[in-house]
């Protein structure tokens, strides 16, 4: 299996969720953005989906 690698943020994923959850008519705060990010960024961890790297 080819190894590719993918960047992921999880201010980009607190963006995502805040349009799509303002689109659907949820008015979510900054801190419940938060929260979701990360907890997406960890399912995707523990489902081995992305490796988790520190920055140095």
């Amino acid at each position: 299996m080819k190894e590719i690698e993918v960047v992921i943020d999880t201010e980009e994923i607190a963006e995502f969720f805040h349009r799509e959850l303002i689109r659907r008519g949820f008015v979510p705060s900054q801190i419940e953005l938060e929260e979701l990010a990360d907890i997406t960024f960890d399912y995707l961890i523990e489902k081995c989906i992305i490796d988790e790297e520190w920055e140095e």
